[in-house]
């Protein structure tokens, strides 16, 4: 595995047995969110559009005496979410923790230049693939009158940054679908909190960003570094177990105290 979801993460006895679904959770935060999950003795389901990648992730968790199954499928298609859940239900059993971490199409352009195109498939990644993904698990959630779902925004959803205006007006979104939801779907026991991490080391900012630039964007955050995979994986372990059991509702800015509101 590369070294972006490696590392040793506590383990919350408290996930022990429960049945958790990551999309996008092939690589970067949502293959550390896997580990993690897998770590804390939750079953896993790793969700993404690359086989070999999910395998890889699968394998690690597996070697290490965990339980993962491989759910891939495309989450902007309805259909293939509805297969997923399916498969993974009938694999694993109901999900309980529900991770929505699928989208990243955050590169810049300007708006004149974004094209309508691009505008929509943007909106499908990163917008409606979490609404497509939590209608077809929520209805489960509620009927047994527990559940733990976790969207992903970041902080191009919170301030004006350099992202594209589309990757912006999804992950704002998401914010506020997370908002909705959770007042919806509370008084059923389903909680329901968001995350909007900063910059997040990944393989595409180790390509595109020397070490040079790696080091003045860390010098940039108060805290001194950018973050981790693991930083986000943390913040799940916490929205998902017991511990939060009292907050719903919730947009939990990672950003090293870059944005601090």
């Amino acid at each position: 595995m590369s070294s972006d979801i490696d590392g040793a993460l506590p383990r919350r006895p408290a996930l022990g047995g429960k049945v958790a679904l990551v999309t996008g959770g092939s690589r970067g935060i949502g293959a550390a969110t896997c580990l993690a999950l897998a770590a804390c003795g939750a079953k896993v389901a790793v969700n993404g559009r690359d086989r070999a990648a999910i395998d890889e992730v699968v394998a690690t968790i597996t070697a290490d005496g965990g339980t993962a199954v491989a759910a891939p499928a495309d989450v902007t298609d309805e259909a293939e979410v509805l297969a997923m859940r399916d498969t993974v239900e009938r694999e694993l059993g109901p999900v309980e923790i529900l991770a929505a971490f699928a989208g990243g199409q955050g590169a810049p352009a300007s708006t004149a230049d974004l094209g309508a195109a691009r505008w929509r498939a943007i909106i499908e990644s990163d917008l409606t693939s979490v609404y497509l993904t939590v209608a077809a698990f929520l209805p489960a959630m509620v009927e047994r009158g527990e559940g733990a779902i976790i969207t992903m925004s970041s902080t191009a959803g919170r301030h004006p940054s350099g992202a594209n205006a589309a990757y912006a007006v999804a992950k704002a979104g998401v914010v506020m679908f997370t908002k909705h939801l959770a007042n919806e779907v509370g008084g059923h026991g389903v909680r329901v909190n968001c995350l909007a991490p900063s910059a997040v080391l990944n393989d595409r900012i180790q390509r595109f960003m020397s070490a040079e630039q790696l080091d003045e964007l860390a010098a940039s955050y108060p805290l001194g570094r950018i973050g981790r995979p693991e930083d986000v994986a943390q913040a799940v372990l916490y929205l998902a177990s017991d511990v939060s059991s009292w907050i719903t509702g919730v947009t939990l800015d990672l950003t090293g105290g870059r944005v601090i509101m």
